[in-house]
C-alpha cells in the first residue's frame, strides 16, 4: 500500500498526517508554536519555528505509523495563506519574522492604494479587495523597515514566499524556489486570469520580480526531500493554500459546490469553473487549487471570528473552563432567548467588509443568563456563515448559475453538533459532514497522490469522499428569513459603534 505524507502548516500549530492510498488517516502529529505580537495589531512568526515544528512533526508522524521514509510515495503541503517569509539566498536565513495574514501593518498603504483609486486595478488582475491581509503590502514593509532590504532585493539576493514556498526550500535545501497558484493568488501581485505575475503592479509596489518564486499547478512534481531530512529522498508533489486545499479535499471539482471551514475564523469557499467572475456582493474571486495548467476559480468569504468566539468565552468571559463546555452550556437553554452576539473583535470580514465594527451583544434582559450568551455566540458563527452563503448564491444566480444546493462542512467546530444543526436550519440546504474532516491535510496528499500517478483522476477522489452525517433543516423558512433580519439588525448596532 502506498502512502502520502501531508504537512499542514497552520496558524497556530503545525500538523503532519499520514494518509493511506484510500484517503484515510493513518497517523498524525501536532506541535504548537510561538505566536509573536510586537504591537496592537502586529502578528508575527519565527520562520525557524514554523520549520522546525513542521519537521518535527513529519517526523513523529511517520514513525507512529510504523512507517520509514521509503513507505512514502509523496508530500503534499498546505500552508496558512499570505504569511509572508523573506530570507536571504545565500544563507537560507530570514531577514525579519514571518508577518502574519493577521497582521495589520499594511493597512495605511492600502489606504494609499485605495486613496489614488487602484482598488479596481487590483480587483481587476487578482480578483481580491486591497487589504492589509494579502501579502503585497507585507512584502513591501519588510523591504521599508529591514535596513538594506531594497538594495539587496535589487540584486537578487533575497527570495520572498508565503509558507509553502519557505518550507519547499528547507526540505530541498534551497533547491527550488517555488509555490502554487492557489498561494500566489493570495499575494495581491499575481494576475489569476492568466496565472503569471503582474508587473505593473510588482512596478506600483516597488517589488522587484528578482524576490518572486516560480509558480506551477497545485498537483506538480516540484522537487525531492534532503534525504537526511526524513531517512530518503521523497517527491514534494502537491501545494494548496490550506482554503483551496480543504475545497480540493471536499471534492468540490465542479462549479457550485462550496465547503465552510470552521476553524478560529470561517472560510467559505463555492468553486465557480474555469470562469473567472466578480463578485457583487462582497466576495473575493481566488485561484482554486489547479490539478493542472488549466485555471479554475472559487468565490471565497471569510468570517474573521469563528470558533475564536468560544476561545473569548473561555479566556476573556470565563463562562467555561475549556472548549469542549460550550455545546453542553448552550443546550442548557432551548434557545438564545433573543440575545444577538456580533463578535466583530477585529472589524467584520466578508460580506460586510467593515473593519471600524466592534463587537456587541443586543437583545439582553434580566432573565439572560450566561446560557444565553453562550448560545448566541455559537449561533454567531452560523449566521455569518449564513450571510456568506447568501451572497455566494447571489453571486451564482447572477452569472447563470443557480444556487448552492449543500454545504460541505469541515474544520474544528464542524464536530457541534447543535451548530451544524442551527447552521443547516437557517441555510435551509442540508449541511454535510464527511468521515474525513481532515480536509485540509486531505486536499494537500490528494493533489500529492495525482501528481505522482497514486490517484488516476478527479473521478477516483470523488468515490473516496463519504459523509458521515447529513444535517436537513427543520426550520420553517419563515422563521429563518425572520432570525437572518434580527442578524442584520445586530449588525447594524455593530457597525455604528
Amino acid at each position: 500500500m502506498s502512502f502520502i505524507l501531508a504537512l499542514d502548516q497552520g496558524t497556530s500549530s503545525s500538523r503532519s498526517i499520514v494518509f493511506d492510498g484510500a484517503g484515510q488517516v493513518v497517523a498524525m502529529a501536532q506541535r504548537e508554536f510561538r505566536q509573536i505580537y510586537p504591537r496592537p495589531g502586529w502578528v508575527e512568526h519565527d520562520p525557524q519555528d514554523l520549520w522546525q515544528s513542521q519537521l518535527a512533526t513529519a517526523q513523529e508522524a511517520i514513525a507512529k505509523a510504523g512507517l520509514t521514509a521509503q513507505d512514502i510515495s509523496a508530500i503534499g503541503i498546505t500552508n496558512q495563506r499570505e504569511t509572508t517569509v523573506i530570507w536571504n539566498r545565500r544563507t537560507g536565513l530570514p531577514i525579519h519574522n514571518a508577518i502574519v495574514w493577521q497582521d495589520r501593518r499594511g493597512e495605511p498603504l492600502c489606504a494609499q492604494l485605495r486613496g489614488h483609486g487602484h482598488a479596481e486595478q487590483i480587483r481587476h488582475s487578482t480578483g481580491l479587495v486591497v487589504d492589509a491581509y494579502f501579502s503585497a503590502t507585507k512584502i513591501r514593509w519588510i523591504l521599508d523597515h529591514v535596513s538594506g532590504a531594497h538594495i539587496a532585493a535589487a540584486r537578487g539576493e533575497l527570495a520572498f514566499g508565503t509558507v509553502d514556498t519557505w518550507l519547499l526550500w528547507q526540505l530541498t535545501g534551497g533547491a527550488v524556489h517555488a509555490t502554487d497558484v492557489s498561494n500566489a493568488a493570495r499575494t495581491m501581485l499575481f494576475d489569476i486570469r492568466h496565472n503569471v505575475w503582474d508587473h505593473e503592479l510588482l512596478k506600483l509596489l516597488h517589488v522587484p520580480d528578482s524576490l518572486l518564486p516560480a509558480v506551477h499547478a497545485s498537483s506538480h512534481v516540484y522537487g525531492q526531500t534532503l534525504p537526511a531530512l526524513l531517512g530518503a529522498t521523497i517527491p514534494v508533489a502537491g501545494m494548496a493554500g490550506d482554503q483551496q486545499s480543504a475545497l480540493f479535499g471536499q471534492a468540490c471539482f465542479k462549479a457550485g459546490l462550496a465547503k465552510n471551514t470552521y476553524g478560529t475564523g470561517c472560510f467559505m469557499l463555492m468553486h465557480t469553473g474555469d470562469k473567472f467572475r466578480s463578485s457583487e456582493n462582497g466576495l473575493i474571486t481566488t485561484a482554486a487549487a489547479q490539478p493542472t495548467a488549466q485555471p479554475e476559480y472559487a468565490l471565497e468569504g471569510s468570517v474573521f471570528i469563528g470558533g475564536a468566539v468560544v476561545q473569548w468565552l473561555r479566556d476573556g468571559l470565563q463562562a467555561i473552563q475549556g472548549s469542549h463546555q460550550v455545546q453542553a452550556l448552550a443546550e442548557s437553554v432551548p434557545d438564545a432567548g433573543g440575545v444577538m452576539f456580533v463578535p466583530a473583535f477585529t472589524g467584520l470580514g466578508a460580506p460586510y467588509w467593515n473593519a471600524d465594527a466592534r463587537g456587541v451583544i443586543v437583545g439582553l434582559t434580566r432573565g439572560s443568563t450566561v446560557a444565553h450568551i453562550a448560545r448566541a455566540a455559537l449561533e454567531s458563527i452560523a449566521f455569518q456563515s449564513t450571510a456568506l452563503l447568501q451572497a455566494m448564491s447571489r453571486d451564482a444566480v447572477a452569472a447563470g448559475g443557480s444556487a448552492v444546493a449543500e454545504l460541505r462542512v469541515d474544520g474544528g467546530a464542524c464536530v457541534n453538533d447543535l451548530l451544524m444543526q442551527f447552521q443547516a436550519d437557517l441555510l435551509g440546504i442540508p449541511v454535510l459532514r464527511p468521515q474525513v474532516t481532515e480536509t485540509t491535510a486531505l486536499g494537500a496528499a490528494y493533489l500529492a497522490g495525482l501528481a505522482t500517478g497514486l490517484f488516476r483522476n478527479l473521478d477516483e477522489l470523488s468515490a473516496l469522499w463519504q459523509v458521515e452525517r447529513r444535517f436537513y433543516p427543520t426550520l420553517p423558512r419563515d422563521r429563518a428569513e425572520a432570525l437572518m433580519g434580527e442578524w442584520a439588525h445586530a449588525v447594524r448596532q455593530a457597525t455604528a459603534v
